[in-house]
């Protein structure tokens, strides 16, 4: 597998999640060519510490003030994989969730495969977006985790409400299973909510708009950040880019090509 994934208890096809929110984003994780490079421009950029990770010496996991916030995989080079931020979305069944996504157009890039005690996969939807999906305890409590880096992450996508109908049929968005994920339609966008708090949010543009060819579909993820500014210097600085910088916002590209957003928390 290619992303350091969050661990936990359980067998194969009994695994229960400790946390009670299904179908929202549990974890996010990156693909890089230097993992030392890596490490040094996120620590500067985002102030993240390392520590190792199980899956061995390609792997390390990012930490905000002590939490496990994701995972850097140095094996874009060594797969020929591109470089890129991914999140990872909470399921009870990695299998079934897999076999749901083929069944309505996506595809399945890896697995899904065993990581004791947990079953991941990686994934992409009809037009392409890569996800993943993690069955089985997560790395930190997910409450901890959501508040401690991501603000949310977001789908830029050819149709927004095609793809909320292909997540919400693999993920049981809007379903009256426990801890599902509500779905609903604000400013423009699909939002996925969870206990009143977004998740995610799905956007292809205007409403009355014809689905744009000419977008590559693409999950992005949101930091929040006490200072957008510092964050974009810090990025400028140690080999990055800046894409677009407002006040409360910038798009940021680290020296590898992978893009992600910085967003203020006085924003969220």
């Amino acid at each position: 597998m290619n992303h350091d994934l969050p661990r936990g208890g359980g067998t194969k096809r009994d695994i229960v999640s400790t946390h009670a929110v299904f179908g929202a984003p549990c974890w996010v994780s990156l693909t890089s060519r230097d993992l030392e490079a890596t490490q040094d421009f996120y620590a500067a950029v985002l102030g993240w510490r390392w520590r190792g990770a199980k899956l061995g010496e390609h792997f390390r996991i990012a930490l905000a003030d002590g939490v496990p916030v994701a995972g850097i995989a140095a094996v874009a080079a060594m797969w020929q994989m591109a470089v890129a931020w991914t999140p990872y979305f909470a399921v009870r069944d990695a299998d079934e969730a897999a076999a749901r996504a083929r069944e309505r157009g996506g595809t399945t890039a890896v697995g899904p495969l065993s990581f004791p005690p947990g079953r991941a996969a990686l994934l992409a939807d009809r037009d392409g977006a890569t996800f993943g999906i993690w069955q089985g305890e997560l790395v930190s409590n997910w409450e901890t985790w959501r508040r401690a880096a991501p603000t949310f992450i977001r789908l830029h996508t050819r149709n927004a409400f095609d793809a909320a109908i292909f997540y919400g049929e693999i993920l049981d968005w809007a379903t009256e299973h426990p801890g599902c994920c509500e779905v609903q339609y604000e400013g423009g966008e699909v939002v996925l909510r969870s206990g009143g708090d977004v998740m995610a949010r799905i956007d292809s543009g205007a409403v009355e708009a014809a689905p744009d060819p000419s977008v590559r579909p693409h999950w992005q993820i949101h930091f929040a950040v006490a200072d957008v500014a510092a964050c974009a210097r810090a990025a400028e600085k140690h080999g990055g880019s800046v894409l677009r910088e407002d006040e409360t916002e910038a798009i940021l590209r680290d020296p590898d090509g992978a893009q992600f957003t910085v967003t203020s928390r006085r924003a969220r």
